[in-house]
């Protein structure tokens, strides 16, 4: 008898397959842009940036330490950090590069 009913109705039509997926790859598309995007370009200006440190540059490192470049090797740096006070460092670990003279902003 129910086979008889169900055979009866008319069959809904059901959305296609992938219409389901859909809602996932417009979350991935604004993810994306959003969020991954965003960061690889500032990812890839501070690469540049560190890539382009000469001495007597001024650089902030990633401890907040304010230092001179005094030296460039491939991968590290040698800066000074007061008179007569000179520190290696890895030239990853270095967070910005500041004018001559201007003091970065605090992060409050």
């Amino acid at each position: 008898m129910l086979s008889f009913l169900a055979s009866a109705a008319p069959a809904a039509a059901e959305p296609p397959q992938w219409l389901s997926f859909l809602p996932l790859v417009a979350m991935a598309g604004v993810f994306y842009f959003l969020i991954l995007r965003p960061q690889m370009r500032r990812q890839k200006q501070h690469q540049e940036k560190i890539a382009g440190i000469k001495k007597g540059d001024q650089v902030v490192t990633a401890g907040g330490l304010i230092a001179r470049v005094i030296k460039v090797d491939e991968g590290t740096v040698d800066l000074e950090i007061a008179p007569n006070v000179r520190v290696k460092a890895v030239k990853s670990t270095l967070g910005d590069v500041v004018a001559p003279g201007a003091t970065p902003a605090a992060n409050d």
